[in-house]
């Protein structure tokens, strides 16, 4: 499932060349050549097709901003501790400027790590706080791997699991959450992207195998809000098109069964 971060690296990259993009990712089209999509990748097969790639790339844009933005609210608010879950070909340790004293670690299973460690070699890139990689599957205990690359519980962190939950079964995301809830001191903060409800049905339904939106089997709940509360957090929830209007990208409404898929949570532990 690893390769779709690299679609996800080609969106960022088209984003970067746009005169008005909504962030810079120099490290996007390295990650997405190496991978074989840049400068080009493979025609979609029909119209619906081509209607999916471009609403999923859309909503990639405007979460990818929308998380940016939740952490630079972190690190000023002093949390200094990030962990991205199911990291990909995430290069927000280099693109972003941190606060010294950062460390930010990234959680995925050895394959794209070690993808990723050569194209960052061959970029010879510099991380701009301290990075830390754990190779370990999330269905395994991860906590613990964490902890042994040095997260401190007992500190405040902020969360990010970008693009992860529609991939997981429901007991796993809530395992997930009541695992990322015992590792987070108060004043900790979570940026979660989810899928919209009824999402696989609009997007799933007829796409391609070992397509993105083919493995896509969870989404969001009917009162995300109250979701988080129960695992201890105060959250809000965004819509992509609140969001991309407020980031001067709005879109018109869509044909009927054509909604951009996903939803934008922010949240902060007490």
């Amino acid at each position: 499932m690893w390769a779709t971060a690299v679609g996800v690296a080609r969106v960022r990259a088209l984003e970067t060349e746009r005169q008005n993009a909504l962030f810079r990712d120099p490290l996007a089209q390295a990650f997405a050549a190496a991978g074989g999509l840049w400068p080009s990748s493979p025609p979609p097969d029909d119209e619906a097709a081509r209607r999916r790639r471009l609403a999923v790339s859309y909503s990639i844009v405007i979460r990818t901003k929308f998380l940016d933005d939740l952490l630079q609210e972190a690190s000023e608010a002093g949390v200094r501790q990030v962990v991205l879950l199911g990291a990909g070909m995430d290069s927000r340790a280099f693109r972003i400027d941190w606060p010294d004293g950062t460390r930010l670690f990234e959680v995925d299973t050895a394959a794209p790590l070690d993808f990723k460690a050569s194209v960052l070699c061959q970029e010879r890139a510099v991380p701009r706080c301290e990075r830390i990689t754990v190779a370990v599957d999330l269905r395994e205990d991860w906590p613990a791997a964490l902890a042994a690359a040095g997260h401190d519980p007992t500190e405040p962190t902020v969360w990010i699991a970008e693009g992860l939950l529609i991939y997981l079964p429901e007991d796993a995301v809530e395992l997930l959450l009541a695992r990322i809830s015992a590792q987070s001191a108060p004043g900790s903060r979570m940026g979660l992207t989810l899928g919209s409800r009824g999402s696989i049905e609009r997007f799933g339904t007829g796409a391609a195998p070992g397509s993105a939106a083919s493995m896509w089997v969870s989404e969001m709940p009917d009162d995300p809000v109250s979701w988080l509360a129960g695992h201890g957090w105060e959250a809000e929830s965004h819509t992509l098109r609140e969001r991309a209007a407020a980031y001067g990208r709005p879109f018109s409404s869509p044909p009927r069964g054509e909604e951009r898929p996903g939803g934008l949570i922010s949240a902060i532990r007490r």
